[in-house]
């Protein structure tokens, strides 16, 4: 199953650059990241079998076991691609928001925009290491 990110913005190189590369190497199940210009850009279109995920501040606080599970089951279930959005700064409008199979949220802070990628590759990793039994979670 495909790990797709699509992020409006840039990251270029940076210090969060560097820490998205680092965890979606490790990752074993396919990944992609396509940035989108703050405004216009095309989104690739979804294909087949997929989920629509939006970092949202609406969105539910999934612990990193339920998230785990949440992708687990998609990809038993034959998901063949889950593609994470992360908006401009102003997010997602309700027809957007209306669209997605899943509202996610990192807490009730505001996050930098390169922060959430950054923290959206680390739980993607963690959620994929916790389906394969690898001792890189500890619960608790």
């Amino acid at each position: 199953m495909l790990l797709h990110i699509v992020a409006r913005g840039r990251i270029g190189r940076s210090p969060e650059a560097e820490l998205v590369d680092r965890y979606l190497k490790r990752i074993a199940w396919p990944t992609r990241v396509t940035e989108l210009p703050d405004t216009g850009g095309r989104v690739p279109p979804r294909e087949g079998q997929s989920r629509l995920i939006l970092l949202d501040e609406k969105g539910e606080n999934l612990p990193s076991m339920a998230f785990a599970e949440r992708l687990g089951r998609w990809r038993d279930d034959g998901v063949r691609e889950v593609r994470f959005m992360l908006g401009a700064a102003d997010g997602f409008d309700d027809a957007a928001r209306a669209e997605a199979d899943l509202l996610l949220s990192f807490g009730r802070a505001t996050w930098p925009h390169l922060m959430a990628r950054a923290m959206l590759a680390e739980q993607l990793f963690r959620a994929t290491s916790i389906l394969a039994n690898h001792p890189y979670h500890r619960e608790g």
